[in-house]
């Protein structure tokens, strides 16, 4: 038999009628009780106009200081096919009471037509890099028939927006959820039904709105109230949290998974051997199973979230040998772990961007990767830690030790939090040869980059850049990348 006739007889599946269109005008009309004008089918869904692309639905949402109506004609101008508004426009369209209700309804009906399993990610830590690799491998093993929310898409208006994107097709679905109150995590899971639910790790984030890590732990187990029966919960068998996140998993009914170091992790790390190019090869044991694995991203966090990564896949009915090749094949994304080599004198300075979020827990693990990254010289920029409320002086001021600890030759310590650790980093004993710990502080990313300048960077120089997004520190990173090659 040829190929083509062999190609012709491929079995066919029951979802292979369905039409490539993401959502056609009446089904957007059904699901949000609004009123279609004009005919069409939509491939995408999209509530920034600039980033409209040919075929999307343009969502024009409206908040306390922008309306996205104004934007209409920039949406068409971009390829818009039609847009969701609450009063008429002069193109295609669905006219509805709210739009932001609109989108919650559309997000609805995605899950309800979904026949993927779904994973729901979140964790004070990891989450955003957890839920890539998840992705990465669920792709891998469906050909291409996963959905996911990108970039950090888990607030009351990212999650029901990637919801809406999910494909009819899709057999899997992996949602990132983040909260900074208590109770918001309840109201996305209930969006997302999640059959295996993931949480990362508990560290003090956002300390400042719920007071103790305690706290934090209540309010990340609220993913576990979404999960579909027979769900299953996937929680860190280390944390001083655990019993916490258990009792609340199997208070929903969940069977748990417990990923770690500890005798009493299902998902149990055996052993890990550090690869001389970054990362390390990995050991783990589920009950009778051994898994041997890579992980391309360096540091001890990694080898910990690479144990999230295979519990989730394989709860999800996932292929655990496309989740190692994910492993093994994952970058770091922009802002969260993506190295860049810029051109200095002397030759090239490695550039660790993790500009885009910082705690105390994702700062310890990233000075202790920076650590242990070969280096002539070690340079961390370290921007302010946000939401910390009263906390802040304390945590800032106990990072003086995991930088010495890394071996930092010079800090650029950027915004007023950073004050704390300043005045510890002067305290800090002098070197072998007498020299004081050699640091600056800055008001905003211009000062850091002007102080990185008179420092003098050179070949073999490696640059850790870290600190909360609200600090601006990407645009230190655009300026290497600038000089990249």
């Amino acid at each position: 038999m040829s190929a083509l006739a062999k190609t012709l007889r491929w079995p066919r599946k029951r979802d292979d009628a369905q039409r490539l269109a993401l959502w056609t005008s009446t089904e957007i009309a059904a699901a949000t009780g609004g009123t279609a004008y004009g005919e069409f089918q939509v491939s995408g869904v999209e509530m920034d106009s600039r980033d409209v692309v040919a075929g999307d639905l343009f969502v024009a949402l409206k908040g306390e200081a922008m309306d996205g109506h104004r934007f209409v004609d920039t949406a068409f101008a971009n390829g818009a096919a039609a847009a969701l508004v609450d009063r008429p426009v002069d193109f295609p369209h669905v006219l509805v009471e709210d739009t932001t209700e609109a989108l919650h309804a559309l997000a609805r009906a995605a899950r309800e037509r979904a026949t993927a399993r779904v994973v729901g990610v979140t964790g004070s830590v990891g989450k955003t890099g957890v839920k890539e690799a998840i992705f990465t491998a669920l792709e891998r093993s469906s050909r291409g028939a996963a959905h996911r929310s990108v970039r950090s898409y888990n607030n009351h208006v990212g999650v029901p927006l990637s919801l809406s994107r999910m494909p009819a097709k899709s057999r899997f679905g992996v949602f990132e959820m983040g909260m900074n109150h208590a109770g918001e995590i309840a109201g996305l899971t209930a969006h997302v039904r999640p059959h295996v639910a993931v949480v990362t790790t508990i560290a003090p984030a956002h300390i400042e709105n719920l007071g103790s890590e305690e706290a934090i732990a209540d309010a990340k187990a609220e993913i576990f109230a979404g999960l579909q029966k027979g769900g299953t919960a996937v929680i860190p068998a280390d944390s001083p949290h655990f019993e916490r996140l258990r009792d609340a998993a199997k208070a929903q009914g969940a069977k748990v998974v417990a990923f770690g170091r500890g005798a009493h992790a299902d998902m149990r790390l055996l052993d890990a051997i550090p690869r001389v190019e970054g990362g390390a090869l990995v050991t783990a044991a589920m009950g009778d199973l051994r898994l041997c694995y890579t992980v391309a991203e360096p540091g001890e966090h990694w080898i910990d979230n690479s144990l999230c990564v295979m519990a989730a896949v394989h709860a999800a009915g996932g292929d655990l040998g496309a989740a190692g090749l994910a492993l093994a094949e994952m970058g770091g994304l922009k802002g969260r772990g993506a190295r860049l080599r810029a051109k200095v004198p002397g030759g090239h300075a490695l550039v660790i961007d993790e500009s885009y979020n910082a705690n105390p827990a994702s700062m310890r693990a990233t000075l202790a990767q920076l650590g242990q990254t070969p280096a002539t010289r070690r340079v961390a920029v370290l921007g302010s830690m946000k939401e910390l409320g009263d906390f802040a002086d304390r945590f800032h001021a106990q990072l003086a030790a995991p930088v010495a600890d890394a071996g930092v030759d010079y800090a650029v310590l950027v915004g007023p939090e950073m004050l704390a650790l300043a005045r510890e980093m002067g305290k800090l004993p002098r070197d072998t040869l007498g020299n004081r710990f050699s640091y600056a502080h800055c008001e905003n990313a211009g000062e850091a980059i002007a102080a990185l300048q008179e420092f003098g960077l050179a070949g073999g120089d490696v640059v850790l850049v870290k600190g909360s997004n609200s600090v601006g520190l990407s645009r230190v990173v655009d300026h290497f990348a600038a000089r990249e090659g």
